[in-house]
């Protein structure tokens, strides 16, 4: 395995699951760690962190919940629940969690790779550009906007940050990320709930896919937005969401 493979970190009390896991995705070119209990997954993500986490939560005598949150709080890895709890309550509270994706058992391991593949394009951090990229950057009248700016908030698109007024950083999971700046980039425009999951998880969601409305949900706790009288994001009856600000890209 090459040292430069993206590492893949796995956590499931069934080890015929892991060993599947682990064998399919390294056919694949990943680095693959598998571990069965949450103390020694968080061992792991302190001594060689994941770029992408498969979180099983029907782990016996733990809360995969909890485990989940612990991820998402201390390190800035894909998280993609897998696990055979598929019933609604589970999925809205893994994704409020700040899951970037939900996967029920029985999975095929082709759809679960394309996923995975999916979190890791949009977790990818850009490289360092060169003096040179930079100047060339600033040269191309056709340069797409690397900041989006609305009601004293800043979104840098580049370093994929959303900055205060004030000047604080306020974090985002990647789901929440992507779901804002497709909003600030169609502002004005009623987007649907299966146009913001297509533009920011690449698929079409099913009729009781409620991935969008629990990101609107954060992301408007994040920035402060009353829903019953909304400034950033009103909800459209029947249609979806509207970005209401004015938006000035630099």
């Amino acid at each position: 395995m090459p040292a430069n493979a993206i590492h893949i970190a796995v956590l499931d009390d069934e080890t015929e699951i892991t060993l599947l896991l682990a064998s399919y995705l390294q056919g694949h070119g990943f680095r693959v760690s598998q571990r069965h209990s949450g103390r020694s997954l968080l061992e792991l993500m302190r001594q060689d962190p994941a770029a992408v986490v498969l979180l099983d939560l029907g782990l016996p005598g733990e809360d995969g919940i909890t485990i989940a949150r612990q991820l998402r709080e201390r390190w800035q890895c894909g998280l993609v629940i897998v696990t055979g709890r598929g019933d609604a309550v589970d999925k809205v509270v893994g994704l409020e969690i700040g899951a970037d994706d939900y996967v029920t058992k029985p999975f095929d391991l082709r759809e679960l790779l394309a996923r995975i593949r999916a979190v890791l394009r949009r977790t990818a951090a850009p490289p360092a550009a060169t003096l040179a990229t930079l100047e060339n950057v600033a040269a191309a009248p056709d340069a797409p906007p690397t900041l989006l700016r609305f009601c004293g908030w800043t979104l840098d698109v580049a370093a994929r940050r959303l900055i205060a007024e004030q000047g604080d950083e306020v974090p985002l999971t990647t789901g929440e990320f992507d779901l804002l700046r497709v909003m600030a980039e169609n502002a004005g425009r009623v987007l649907s709930r299966d146009f913001l999951l297509e533009r920011t998880r690449g698929r079409d969601g099913g009729p009781f896919d409620r991935t969008i409305d629990v990101q609107i949900g954060r992301l408007r706790r994040k920035l402060g937005d009353d829903p019953n009288l909304p400034r950033v994001v009103k909800s459209v009856r029947g249609a979806g969401y509207l970005f209401v600000p004015d938006v000035v890209s630099a």
